[in-house]
């Protein structure tokens, strides 16, 4: 597919252009007539992944039959006739192996480690999917905006606040460009009903929201470690609740130094992988905050109202202030991320919706009332009425045991990946997930743990980025500094 975005005019996004109010409104799940209707759309994207193993493998699998019948293996069904299948023209990872294994079934691929050399071959490719470690997913993200390329990012969108403001408003500059957050759940028809559901009245206007996830890695004693970490909990028997004093080699295939990008340097060590390892260490990642955060907080924040103006024509999804804690590492550690977390937000009353309390619980934590019943990982909503499960479920069922599920209302997504590719292709609609939409979730999700890290309940002034009662969380909402050759790279104007 011909390169035709690198002199896109640098400009604002308008509502219009954007979905228009009700997509804004309802996190884009409202859907709206395309407004784009592509020349091409039977020509492929020639896409540069950046990552090639990992999560990458499930883009590869999503985005082209060949990685798709790998995915599957050979007992698997033949992918649908409609599945994607675009070009790989680059293959880039700081792991060899795995550059080396995608490029088996992707031959013709240009195989590379460095991201930023990536970007030399701008001509070669129209999108980008990046599937990197935390720490680089801005830079990635933020060279291909910049180079004209619609983008894939996995979750969380950036390292933390400062990058994600970032990446949000220079996406805005390019609103012909395809971009979408790879929190694969926001396209699920179940999204679209529960909203469906809430709209009906049945429970009323919705007070307070609780989201749990029973995912238990990071810092933890040794017994609760032992019981919901136990693979990457401890390393060679020895509980992982600080950075072990040995040097250890550099493993052949690994590009160690590309790896650590950005973040501080530190010698390699077997502690930081596979990526349950290395997301918990706040150097590179944000424990399950930011991870798991960003698919399921994502769920209120798509169903409800909670966006209000900005005073410019604009509308903002931000908390008023947060505050969060960790019942087993009271104090915040200076390297690790808690394994359990309870982070409450308050969001202002916009419209019909009551002022919300938004409640995220992980690991140990749990809301009032939790039963195994409502299970592991859900959310429920509290209203006047009665209450909402994530599941659809209405709560006390004897109350609602004669509630019918309202008609289909909301247009149902094509698909994550083929959101992302119909736009780019100039078959709209805006991918539900994109970047001016997840760039204001992954901020409240980061805000989460700078609350936590901070020790206190955080005010939170969205224009000024700050937190206006606590100056010691500033170097937890932008990184103090960036490593030589990775400093000058990311600009904020």
């Amino acid at each position: 597919m011909k390169n035709t975005l690198k002199t896109i005019p640098a400009r604002p996004i308008t509502r219009r252009e954007f979905v228009g109010k009700s997509l804004v409104t309802a996190g884009v799940i409202a859907g709206a007539p395309a407004f784009l209707r592509g020349q091409n759309l039977n020509s492929k994207l020639n896409i540069a992944f950046i990552a090639a193993g990992g999560r990458a493998r499930a883009s590869l699998g999503e985005l082209t039959l060949a990685g798709a019948r790998s995915a599957k293996g050979k007992k698997g069904a033949e992918p649908a006739a409609d599945h994607p299948d675009e070009n790989v023209v680059i293959l880039c990872d700081v792991n060899q192996d795995a550059v080396d294994e995608a490029a088996v079934r992707y031959p013709k691929a240009k195989k590379l480690n460095d991201l930023r050399r990536v970007f030399d071959h701008a001509s070669d490719f129209d999108a980008v999917v990046v599937s990197t470690a935390e720490q680089t997913h801005a830079f990635a993200t933020y060279l291909a905006l910049t180079h004209g390329k619609h983008v894939y990012c996995e979750k969380p969108l950036a390292y933390n606040i400062w990058e994600t403001r970032l990446i949000r408003e220079t996406a805005a500059k390019y609103p012909k460009l395809s971009t979408q957050m790879g929190n694969q759940g926001h396209a699920s028809a179940m999204r679209r009903t529960i909203r469906e559901i809430l709209e009906t009245g049945v429970i009323g206007p919705v007070h307070e929201v609780h989201v749990w996830a029973d995912r238990a890695w990071g810092l933890q004693d040794a017994a609760s470690a032992e019981k919901f970490d136990k693979p990457h909990g401890f390393y060679n028997g020895t509980p992982i609740v600080d950075r072990f004093p040995e040097s250890m080699p550099v493993p052949p295939n690994m590009h160690w130094d590309l790896w650590l990008g950005p973040a501080p340097e530190r010698p390699f060590h077997a502690t930081y992988f596979p990526g349950p390892r290395w997301y918990r260490w706040w150097d590179f990642g944000n424990g399950t905050m930011s991870d798991l955060g960003s698919h399921d907080n994502d769920v209120p924040y798509t169903v409800l109202d909670l966006w209000r103006p900005d005073g410019k024509g604009g509308r903002v999804l931000a908390p008023l202030s947060v505050e969060a804690v960790s019942p087993n590492v009271p104090k915040p550690h200076k390297e690790l991320a808690p394994a359990t977390l309870m982070a409450t937000y308050q969001y202002a009353a916009v419209g019909k919706q009551p002022a919300l309390k938004l409640v995220w619980h992980q690991g140990d934590s749990k809301p009032p009332g939790w039963t195994p019943a409502w299970g592991k990982r859900s959310c429920v909503f509290l209203g006047e009425k009665g209450m909402l499960l994530g599941d659809g479920k209405l709560l006390p069922a004897d109350r609602f045991k004669d509630f019918k599920l309202p008609a289909e209302r909301l247009p149902r997504s094509p698909g994550h990946w083929v959101e992302w590719v119909n736009y780019a292709k100039g078959n709209g609609p805006v991918p539900g997930s994109n970047f001016q939409y997840s760039g204001w979730t992954t901020e409240a999700n980061h805000l989460g743990n700078v609350a936590y890290r901070s020790g206190r309940k955080i005010e939170w002034d969205y224009k000024a980025m700050r937190a206006t009662n606590a100056s010691e969380a500033a170097p937890f909402i932008k990184r103090p500094a960036y490593r030589k050759g990775w400093d000058n790279i990311l600009k904020m104007t």
